[in-house]
């Protein structure tokens, strides 16, 4: 029980902020989890983040935003639809991570969505502080961002399903 509560404070936000350096990788991965039976979201509303072909599609959407965010023409992640659509996923993903853990999804999703806002906001000043004042190439940047969001979710995943 204590467990799990300490997964649900840590890993749920941590995912959430996650979402909001790359909104699709840490729903992929949750996916992933699910979909090789180490996230128990069978018999719940969240059944449909285990199958296969919602594997394949956020697998596909994750890739395609890690080459979509090195192009020129990208609206920066605080950008009002971008913005949007990590707050909304980092909701789903804290409800379907809170699901697992056999918490409330509500719980979930404010946990989710807030910390999603939180890391929108801090990964563009950070990237921005990096690139602009600290001289370093945006797309050395970008890709080490890749790695941690794609590293740190599976952390937090193997945090839930402990």
């Amino acid at each position: 029980m204590a467990v799990a509560i300490l997964a649900l404070l840590i890993a749920v936000p941590l995912l959430g902020a996650l979402t909001g350096l790359r909104t699709m990788t840490p729903i992929a991965v949750l996916c992933w989890f699910a979909y090789l039976g180490h996230l128990p979201v069978q018999d719940t509303w969240a059944f449909w983040s285990a199958k296969l072909v919602t594997v394949i599609i956020f697998t596909v959407l994750a890739a395609g935003e890690l080459i979509g965010d090195k192009l020129p023409n990208t609206p920066d992640r605080i950008s009002a639809l971008p913005l949007i659509a990590r707050v909304c996923f980092g909701g789903l993903v804290g409800a379907l991570a809170a699901t697992g853990l056999h918490a409330s999804a509500v719980e979930g999703i404010i946990l989710g969505s807030l910390s999603a806002l939180g890391g929108a906001f801090v990964g563009f000043f950070v990237r921005r502080l990096l690139v602009e004042e600290k001289n370093n190439p945006d797309m050395v940047v970008a890709i080490c961002e890749d790695a941690m969001a794609i590293v740190l979710s599976i952390v937090a995943m193997r945090i839930i399903t402990a």
